[in-house]
């Protein structure tokens, strides 16, 4: 990406961000998919900064267990320490890592998965995974390994004095405890940064139509997964999430108070919404009459600012976008994946190993084709918003 790195630096000239960096990734023959989430990773701001505290505390260990989050802090750290602005880098080790803790992202899944979440690369016609499935299987992982190290570090120190003698049994009991707790002390689920980042939390409220007795249940979410209409918005996808719905005929909702089936109304609500808000918008649908998935190719319009009100607290959160995961193909059966990313409050395209500056205006090109049948098949899949926060020490896309 020489003569393109220089094309980008020359446009940006003496607006090139101070200590920033603009790399395009390497495609090992099907890996759009993991290239377009991991450049949104990387510029969403507080991951990356967590991420690189990550790598600097753990870098000076000897022999450390390889992991994808170490794997993921090297390439960060590879990318952020480059002495060039831009260029390209192979994510080799990372890609090799995932493929080898996950079948779904090796070359060539099983015929079963293909059938599942196939799409193939419009280059190659090769199989090509799932953007969206990759970047829940990274956050998961990512969260896994993380509450792992933290309870093998609680493990080796919470026995230990302050003084830093050897623990030895007190009162006659072992290991000094006089029950079953751990020092008596309940232990709270961990809050790992990938948590603080990306985790909001969901209602799901059931109301009985005879005693009115509201039945709430919480559940944690990464990212939202929205069903999409023809010639829509995301408020509106977002409407349709929260909807109220009836449940009776067969679908009657059993209520502990009145200790019967009863008809009832069901709604979800976001009860928390998260610093990174995730939209997944759903367009691979299973249309039975024809036996396989189609691509739904819908007009679905997202905005670079966006107010949540169907929510149970901060009824007035804003988000603003700062990146958008683009599917390229007219159908399930082939496709690529490339990124938008704002920095520094200019909008990057991303392209596997190309990366050019675009104006804003053409965010809303993406935003899918008015017509069943059109030549546009650029669509925007996975969008991601910041919260705005009036004591937020930085905005992504604003640095």
């Amino acid at each position: 990406m020489g003569a393109a790195g220089s094309k980008l630096e020359k446009a940006l000239g003496d607006h090139f961000p101070e200590g920033e960096r603009y790399f395009g990734f390497e495609n090992f023959g099907n890996t759009c998919y993991c290239n377009s989430v991991l450049q949104v990773l990387y510029f969403c701001v507080p991951f990356r900064e967590k991420l690189l505290e990550y790598y600097e505390k753990n870098k000076n260990h000897t022999n450390p267990e390889e992991s994808l989050l170490t794997c993921l802090a090297d390439l960060f750290a590879q990318i952020s320490m480059h002495k060039k602005k831009t260029g390209v880098i192979a994510p080799r080790r990372f890609v090799q890592k995932v493929r080898k803790e996950n079948e779904l992202f090796r070359a060539m899944p099983p015929t079963s998965i293909l059938n599942f979440m196939g799409i193939y690369n419009h280059r190659s016609s090769v199989f090509v995974q799932d953007a969206h499935e990759f970047l829940n299987f990274l956050l998961n992982e990512l969260v896994d390994i993380l509450e792992k190290e933290s309870s093998a570090a609680k493990d080796g120190t919470e026995n230990l004095p302050k003084d830093g003698t050897e623990n030895l049994p007190r009162d006659g009991t072992e290991n000094g405890s006089t029950n079953g707790q751990a020092n008596g002390v309940h232990k709270e689920p961990l809050a790992t940064w990938v948590h603080e980042n990306f985790q909001g939390i969901l209602t799901n409220e059931t109301k009985c139509l005879r005693c009115e007795t509201v039945t709430a249940r919480d559940e944690t979410f990464f990212d939202l997964s929205l069903d999409i209409e023809q010639n829509s918005s995301i408020t509106s996808c977002l409407k349709n999430f929260s909807s109220t719905e009836t449940l009776n005929a067969e679908d009657k909702f059993f209520c502990d108070k009145c200790c019967s089936l009863q008809e009832a109304q069901k709604r979800m609500k976001i009860k928390k919404p998260p610093h990174i808000l995730v939209i997944h918008l759903k367009r691979f649908k299973y249309i039975e009459n024809l036996g396989r998935y189609k691509k739904l190719s819908y007009r679905v319009v997202f905005p670079l600012e966006l107010k949540l009100t169907n929510t149970v607290e901060d009824a007035d959160s804003e988000y603003c976008l700062f990146a958008v995961v683009v599917h390229v193909g007219s159908g399930p059966n082939h496709g690529h994946y490339v990124s938008l990313v704002k920095s520094h409050n200019h909008w990057l395209f991303f392209d596997d190993e190309n990366v050019e500056i675009i104006d804003e205006s053409a965010v809303q090109t993406y935003f899918g084709s008015a017509q069943e049948y059109s030549s546009n098949t650029e669509h925007g899949y996975i969008l991601f918003y910041e919260k705005i926060t009036s004591n937020a020490n930085y905005q992504i896309g604003d640095l």
